[in-house]
């Protein structure tokens, strides 16, 4: 062959490869062209940085940019909200919203630093129960005990929180109501805060998502006393409900997804929406999340905003039904 036949047949061969990185480059699917954040408004080591840190590891390396875990905590996770909310909606920054800011917190602040209509749903990722934990000095073997002590000891138990408006936090507002018993709520600025203290003594009980508390479980230095989900929680089959353990239609299972900036355009949502539901559909993901004791759920954008929408109505009741407000 030669030397001008094989620069031809080269050159024919490399068009194909060529018409197809203009076709990406000019109509392809979107790319960041920065690394990515990912706002994650609580400290590092609660159910929403561990699901968020799950998902970032997939996505980097399929958006060809890093996507990087930025831990904003503060305000039960408006702080974190608000700044995604207000930043530039060009496709450079993610939100890993929960059932706090996605929903409770209009409901329970009166007043917010963002509108729930300025971020936009890209994908729910997963659901997780909460668990009624309690530091082994706690005289209370069972849920039915812990409710019989507490109801005997008015005030003198303090439960500790992700922080306010987080869903441990409105499960035990709700648990007081429905169980008649008088408990004291200390919220943190996420996880990470509340563990340490409940593995010291310094606080007696925790309600919040069940992840993070798995591994001291499970070694006896924390005790769970019961699961808010409607059904017992695969991680703990052994362990009741709270409504088996005697209080009707008690629900409270808290979920995490993603959101974006609403103003963001429509093609770089759904990049964002097809990629995480991928991500989340992975045989492997779904073993990760469920050992990190999280039910992968995973929702695209509509059927995401219509699940906010059914869980509006719920927790907008809830909070009426408390009473707790925040300022």
């Amino acid at each position: 062959m030669t030397t001008t036949r094989r620069l031809i047949l080269g050159a024919s061969l490399a068009l194909p490869a060529l018409s197809r990185a203009r076709a990406q480059g000019a109509g392809g699917p979107w790319a960041p062209s920065r690394p990515v954040r990912l706002v994650v408004p609580f400290q590092g080591g609660g159910a929403t940085d561990l699901t968020a840190r799950l998902l970032a590891e997939r996505m980097g390396p399929l958006l060809g940019q890093p996507v990087v875990v930025d831990n904003r905590p503060g305000a039960g996770g408006n702080l974190g909200a608000d700044m995604v909310a207000k930043s530039d909606p060009d496709g450079h920054t993610l939100l890993m919203c929960t059932i706090g800011t996605a929903s409770i917190n209009q409901f329970l602040y009166r007043s917010l630093p963002y509108r729930p209509e300025d971020l936009a749903a890209v994908a729910l990722v997963n659901l997780v129960a909460n668990g009624i934990v309690v530091h082994p000095a706690v005289p209370a073997r069972s849920f039915a005990e812990f409710v019989a002590f507490a109801r005997a000891n008015p005030g003198r138990l303090n439960y500790g929180t992700p922080g306010n408006g987080t869903s441990g936090h409105m499960s035990g507002e709700y648990l007081k109501v429905r169980a008649g018993i008088d408990i004291t709520h200390v919220p943190y600025r996420g996880t990470g805060g509340v563990i340490p203290d409940l593995l010291s003594g310094t606080l007696q009980v925790a309600v919040d998502n069940l992840p993070a508390y798995i591994p001291h479980i499970r070694d006896g230095r924390m005790r769970l006393m019961a699961v808010t989900s409607r059904q017992r929680w695969f991680s703990f089959p052994e362990t009741p409900t709270v409504i088996e353990s005697g209080i009707p239609d008690f629900e409270a299972v808290a979920w995490f997804g993603v959101q974006a900036p609403a103003r963001m355009p429509a093609s770089i949502l759904d990049r964002y929406a097809s990629l995480i539901l991928e991500i989340s559909r992975d045989p492997a993901i779904i073993a990760r999340q469920r050992e990190i004791g999280a039910e992968p759920n995973p929702l695209g954008p509509a059927a995401f905003e219509a699940f906010i929408r059914a869980e509006n109505d719920k927790w907008r009741e809830v909070v009426r039904v408390s009473g707790a407000r925040l300022d």
